[in-house]
């Protein structure tokens, strides 16, 4: 259980408990998951862990969530990227801890896969207006009297370029 930003690349799951038994909790979700669990027994602990690295997961028991508000509040702004999920212990065992971080799992890989997408829709329809701008002004500037040959030469040779990455946006 390392605590160092070397291994950000790492899955890893914090779970701030206080139940008795967390460090056994731990290590069942350790091998069910096949991911790092590092466990937090105070709001401070949680702070201090979620300052020291990155988690994909953060596990707040819900008993501490409602004894103080302001603090699962700090730990899910401090969070970062990682999924929140919050359980009760009394009633949740290691089975249905496992299948609620998995479930965040899947939905966040799921975010992660419609946000790429959007992004990647986004750049491609912002890369074809940029081209459509540069072949416009490339045409324009070419039909303007008195062109110096050596600019043609240029300009033929940028709408060429323009044309060539038009239509490979277009495949």
């Amino acid at each position: 259980m390392a605590e160092n930003k070397a291994n950000e690349g790492v899955k890893s799951v914090l779970l701030v408990t206080q139940m008795m038994g967390a460090e056994n909790c731990a290590r069942a979700l350790e091998t069910q998951l096949g991911m790092e669990v590092h466990v937090a027994a105070t709001r401070r602990e949680a702070l201090a862990a979620l300052r020291k690295r990155e988690f994909s997961v953060v596990v707040l028991e819900d008993a501490l969530a409602v004894s103080d508000v302001q603090g699962a509040e700090m730990i899910w702004q401090h969070a970062g990227t990682a999924l929140p999920v919050q359980v009760n212990f009394a009633i949740s065992g290691t089975a249905r801890l496992v299948r609620e971080v998995r479930s965040a799992l899947t939905r966040g890989a799921q975010q992660q896969s419609v946000a790429r997408r959007a992004a990647a829709l986004e750049m491609e329809s912002e890369l074809r207006t940029a081209v459509t701008g540069i072949l416009l002004e490339t045409e324009l500037a070419l039909r303007e009297p008195q062109v110096p040959p050596a600019v043609e030469a240029k300009l033929r040779h940028l709408a060429e370029l323009a044309g060539g990455l038009r239509e490979r946006l277009r495949a």
